[in-house]
């Protein structure tokens, strides 16, 4: 007995029919061709969507610079000449000069 090791613990009795390696439903299932085809496409799928994101992000990116480039500089300067010209017309009300418009029709 010594001179025998013990691993430790309890040993669990063997399954019934553990001998015999017969493939369980899942198994058989899992090996059609069928399956296979459904796995390559499903694999295929996530490998296009991933392509497609990745690209949408570039798109993304180069929109959004874009815009902050030429579109940004462009808004800001429209909003300094409305607020000169709405700044002209309030110290032409305030001298007393008759506000600047469309002629009056005869």
């Amino acid at each position: 007995m010594a001179s025998q090791s013990r691993r430790g613990g309890l040993s669990l009795p063997d399954r019934r029919g553990s001998s015999k390696q017969e493939p369980n439903i899942l198994a058989k299932i899992n090996n059609t061709q069928i399956v296979s085809k459904g796995k390559q496409a499903a694999s295929d799928a996530v490998f296009v969507a991933k392509k497609l994101l990745k690209s949408t992000g570039k798109a993304a990116w180069i929109a959004g610079t874009t815009f902050l480039i030429l579109a940004v500089p462009l808004i800001i300067e429209m909003d300094r000449e409305q607020q000169l010209n709405e700044l002209e017309l309030q110290q032409q009300s305030l001298l007393g000069a008759p506000p600047v418009g469309p002629a009056p029709p005869k």
